[in-house]
């Protein structure tokens, strides 16, 4: 489970409860430090509930066709348990294959794809054993990296407008409390529902959009990059192997496309891999 999606919605949700109900001390008035939580009533308004959360998804839902109201909980689950995807074992899979191709043969690798679980690796491979061109394969490889950018920014996408419809609707709540307090100026009971309904909408608006669904959309971003990583490494190295290159050739190729902290760790890994190999070796003479 990623904790930091949980810790920061959790978080988030207590520290505006806090601000809610903490009784700070004033001296003046006799007030002493502590929790007043009949403050949290204040915000609970049903109408601007309503406004907010149903004008959101009422306008997604004219903006977007059901299949993206049915993929929430899968996004949901990608963010809360998401698949690792680390790029240094990418990298070692590749270039373990690469040798193997070097040594046995292209051919050789189809029994070691058996253990592979990951598809878009196999699959990859497997165009280059059936002998498909190498321009074909550049291709059909490059064409799902970008169905794989475009299928995800679409998705990424209903919940950025789901970040600009709330809060505007938000607004709405707003004009509504304000006309009906207006026409009501002479109606004193009128006026505190009013208000309520004026200035909850907006909160709630504000709400949903900062700690929901900018929250999702952005986290969203993160998991794409990290498949979109390993797959370019997957992509860039099938074709090394297709073409040949010598193996320690394609590790230091696909290092290059890591970003400079990841590939500041590889290097890091590599000098204590070789800095126990130097001590193997005064061991033993």
């Amino acid at each position: 489970m990623d904790l930091m999606s949980v810790l920061g919605w959790l978080s988030g949700a207590i520290l505006v409860v806090l601000g809610i109900i903490v009784q700070m001390p004033d001296a003046s008035k006799g007030i002493e430090f502590g929790l007043n939580w009949i403050s949290l009533s204040n915000f609970v308004d049903v109408p601007s509930i309503v406004i907010v959360v149903g004008g959101t998804f009422a306008a997604l839902m004219v903006s977007y066709p059901i299949k993206f109201f049915t993929k929430i909980f899968k996004h949901l689950k990608i963010i809360l348990f998401p698949t690792q995807y680390n790029p240094h074992e990418y990298i070692e899979q590749i270039v373990e294959f690469a040798k193997e191709a070097r040594i046995n043969g292209l051919l050789a690798l189809e029994d070691k794809l058996n253990d592979t679980q990951d598809s878009f690796l196999k699959n990859s491979l497997m165009l280059v054993i059936d002998s498909v061109e190498a321009e074909k394969v550049k291709t059909l490889l490059e064409t799902e990296l970008d169905y794989m950018e475009d299928r995800h920014a679409q998705d990424r996408a209903f919940y950025a407008k789901g970040s600009a419809y709330a809060p505007a609707f938000g607004m709405i709540g707003t004009l509504i409390g304000l006309i009906n307090l207006l026409q009501n100026l002479t109606d004193a009971d009128a006026i505190a529902p009013a208000m309520s309904v004026a200035l909850v909408t907006t909160f709630y608006g504000s709400l949903l959009s900062n700690l929901v669904f900018a929250p999702i959309s952005n986290k969203l971003k993160v998991r794409h990059d990290e498949e979109y990583l390993c797959k370019m490494i997957v992509s860039e190295g099938v074709q090394a192997i297709q073409a040949g290159d010598n193996p320690k050739f394609i590790e230091e190729k696909l290092t290059q496309l890591l970003p400079s902290n990841l590939a500041a760790a590889v290097s890091s890994d590599e000098a204590v891999k070789e800095s126990r190999k130097v001590k193997s070796r005064k061991g033993k003479r």
